[in-house]
């Protein structure tokens, strides 16, 4: 029996459970309206929280960054392909997030990649949320420690993990804001738990900063957290920021042992010097955006509001992350499908990305959204669900 054959039955078999993925071909900039095979659609599912990915003056940032450093870094940091545009973005992000260094990743899979495995050994225990993201659980599994998990922001749970005596290193890992729940950690009683337990905070903030926080600082920030009570950050650059690449922010050791030993850092091209320069300019826009989060704070409430007249099953979420709870995976692709058919886009996740049964509709609002836009996507909701 041929390996094909092998794959294909597999496949046939994802399709027949609702499972299926297949990729959509889209023809035009990112925003809340795209083009995808000659249709026009009110777009529902980015990540581009405060609609920066198509600014004009990040786009101009980019065109000046490929004027002055060409296409490409060419190499991996620690050969030639660290440039000026990348030292000062990892800079100004330190100073933006009031920690000592930050160091920039190609991903932000890469990022926790590395940190568990530059951090990490087989004498060494992890200690993860449950619906941490995962790209986190392949860390801890990539780096040989012990892996325990605790009930989704359960902070007796947590604590129970911590309980036994351990000789070495336990880093505890959390999401800031869940991915697919859109829900928030209790950063602050983790933090706590983790001090008297001597363990050490990782946070994934990935879909919170520049949404939460003074300044768009994340949820770190948002709870009057630092470096003290989480020493090790992690940020993408492809949600709120709109373009692509992570850093992960700490102390000058933690970073100096990342340069050495992080291998996802280490073995891998450094992103383009014109992205860097295109990235600084999303951070001034993130620093004096608060008019944008203000903006997207409204549209959440306004949803939220709307759907609870029509009797829609949300998810508890106060970002702009907003799940609809479905339940089975044929019928969130159904109803996605639905959506699709008048004019609106909406993803359907499904297992193994959420736990069977849980099913649902991701509905993310950008700060480009707009109040018909939202009265537009709830009708389409009461009519689809009805």
């Amino acid at each position: 029996m041929s390996i094909d054959y092998q794959l294909q039955q597999q496949l046939d078999e994802r399709d027949i459970k609702a499972l299926y993925r297949q990729r959509r071909v889209v023809n035009s900039p990112q925003g809340v309206e795209v083009e995808i095979d000659g249709s026009h659609y009110l777009s529902f599912s980015s990540n581009d929280y405060l609609g920066l990915a198509n600014h004009p003056e990040i786009v101009e940032a980019f065109r000046q960054g490929l004027s002055r450093w060409g296409a490409g870094s060419g190499a991996a940091h620690l050969v030639t392909g660290h440039t000026a545009a990348h030292h000062a973005l990892e800079e100004e992000l330190a100073d933006f997030l009031g920690y000592p260094r930050t160091l920039l990743f190609s991903s932000g899979y890469m990022a926790n990649l590395g940190v568990h495995q530059a951090l990490l050994g087989r004498n060494d225990r992890t200690i993860h949320d449950r619906l941490n993201h995962a790209s986190l659980l392949d860390g801890a599994r990539l780096s040989g420690a012990r892996l325990l998990r605790y009930g989704h922001t359960d902070i007796g749970a947590l604590e129970g993990r911590m309980s036994d005596s351990h000789e070495g290193r336990t880093l505890v890992v959390t999401d800031g804001v869940f991915s697919m729940d859109g829900d928030i950690a209790p950063l602050p009683g983790i933090a706590g738990e983790c001090r008297c337990a001597g363990a050490t905070l990782m946070v994934d903030d990935a879909h919170g900063i520049g949404v939460h926080g003074p300044q768009g600082r994340g949820t770190v920030a948002k709870f009057g957290l630092g470096v003290a009570e989480v020493p090790i950050l992690m940020g993408t650059l492809g949600k709120a920021f709109g373009l692509s690449g992570a850093f992960v922010a700490g102390s000058e050791p933690l970073i100096e042992t990342l340069i050495q030993q992080a291998r996802s850092y280490i073995y891998t091209t450094a992103t383009p010097p014109a992205q860097a320069e295109a990235t600084r300019m999303a951070l001034q826009l993130i620093r004096d955006g608060e008019d944008r989060r203000e903006q997207l704070g409204e549209l959440i409430n306004r949803f939220r509001e709307g759907a609870a007249e029509l009797g829609l099953h949300l998810m508890r979420s106060e970002t702009p992350i907003q799940p609809l709870l479905v339940g089975g995976a044929e019928d969130a692709l159904q109803l996605s499908t639905k959506l699709q058919q008048q004019g609106i886009l909406v993803t359907a996740i499904r297992p193994p990305t959420v736990p069977e049964d849980s099913s649902r509709l991701r509905i993310t609002l950008s700060a480009n959204h707009e109040d018909g836009h939202v009265a537009r996507l709830l009708e389409a909701l009461d009519r689809c669900s009805r």
